[in-house]
């Protein structure tokens, strides 16, 4: 809401929509009448001649052009309705990838402290000649890549976050606000893939342009060949008055005239092939349109689909998994069966392991926001990969 509301570059959008409907009363409006003024003199009379004249086309096609241009007008508000469902979806990524930044930036932050303890240790130890500088050098190693990767997580999250605030327009101390503190949970059932295509095609604001645009070319097509051929009738009355210098008597004579263009060269068949061809690249647009959205809505379900089945996979079998490693690697400390360095090196693993289930839920609600995307608004371009498998960092383990 705080990004349709107050995005700029949108009410720059909204704002070409005033300017179509402006442009739309004009054109549904007769155009002014003419008004011609003359006079004529010679050595026996003074003549002065007044027509008032108008274009009879324009009043004849005036239900025509009104009908026609509420079809533009709607095409052009379509259009705006893409550029705000666009936006909304793009928001809403951005608010997905900044919010899990910021969870993925907090699990780096337990990294560290568990990277600090083992090089600390590790100093202390080569410090009494138990340790070589070969293995303190290793767990140096450990801790300044999980710094690096930290800072890399900070950056993200701030460069997420960014995003954020340009989609929604603020700045300065609009800034200032907080995020949620996690995504929201999976779903418990997946949106099935009975009707998607049909529901596509019925919902999507791209397919509804295209149609209306092919509507307003095949109405125009009957129109075409007349509007060329006799596009410039014009009708006009006339008052002409002339008194003779002698005897200042005056004549004055009354009377209409229509002006009709002859078909002598041109009878409109150009005009009508290209109205033809107007209309059979509309329907060939509408086609396009009408495949591409079957074609992304399918690819999109497929997408979401995987993301839900590897989100789940990280929640409910990578991490309790991970844990339980964690687990008996601790009772296997206490049973002095496992050193300090293997209890460090699974507590990293485990939080590496939170990382890519964050990770994945969110490429999960990322997949789904494509998906109603093209479901119900247009297309969404590329769609978003799924990055959490390939993403996924090892950490060095411990020695």
């Amino acid at each position: 809401r705080i990004a349709l509301l107050n995005n700029p570059g949108l009410q720059a959008r909204l704002a070409a929509l005033g300017v179509a409907d402006a442009e739309r009363v004009q054109a549904i409006s007769l155009p002014n009448p003419h008004l011609t003024l003359g006079r004529f003199t010679n050595s026996q009379e003074r003549e002065i001649e007044r027509t008032l004249a108008f274009g009879l086309m324009d009043l004849i096609t005036l239900p025509w052009r009104t009908q026609r241009e509420a079809e533009r007008l709607q095409i052009a508000t379509l259009q705006a309705a893409q550029d705000v469902v666009q936006l909304a979806a793009d928001t809403r990524r951005a608010w997905l990838r900044a919010v899990a930044a910021e969870q993925v930036a907090a699990t780096h932050d337990r990294m560290v402290e568990a990277a600090e303890v083992g090089a600390e240790l590790a100093r202390r130890m080569a410090q009494v000649g138990n340790w070589s500088r070969l293995q303190q050098a290793r767990e140096q190693a450990v801790l300044h890549e999980a710094n690096s990767q930290r800072a890399r997580a900070r950056l993200a999250a701030a460069t997420e976050r960014e995003q954020l605030n340009r989609r929604m327009g603020l700045w300065g101390q609009q800034t200032q606000y907080q995020l949620a503190q996690q995504l929201p949970p999976l779903p418990a059932t997946a949106i099935p893939a009975d009707g998607i295509e049909a529901t596509a095609l019925r919902e999507r604001l791209d397919v509804q342009a295209a149609r209306r645009q092919l509507d307003t070319q095949a109405t125009r097509q009957g129109w075409s060949r007349a509007s060329a051929v006799f596009g410039d009738i014009g009708l006009a009355y006339s008052r002409n008055t002339a008194t003779e210098r002698a005897t200042g008597s005056s004549d004055i004579k009354r009377g209409w005239e229509i002006e009709l263009p002859l078909p002598l060269f041109d009878w409109g068949g150009a005009a009508r092939t290209r109205a033809q061809a107007e209309v059979e690249q509309s329907a060939a647009q509408l086609q396009d349109t009408a495949v591409r959205a079957r074609s992304e809505v399918r690819a999109a379900w497929l997408t979401y689909r995987t993301a839900l089945d590897l989100a789940r996979q990280q929640q409910a079998e990578v991490v309790p998994l991970r844990q339980l490693i964690s687990d008996e690697t601790t009772l296997r400390y206490n049973g002095m069966l496992a050193s300090v360095w293997d209890m460090l090196a699974e507590a990293r693993n485990s939080t590496q392991a939170v990382a890519n289930a964050i990770e994945a839920q969110r490429d999960f609600w990322l997949a789904e926001t494509d998906l109603q995307l093209a479901l119900t608004g247009t297309s969404p371009g590329a769609l978003q990969g799924l990055t959490s498998g390939a993403a996924a960092s090892t950490t060095p383990q411990g020695h």
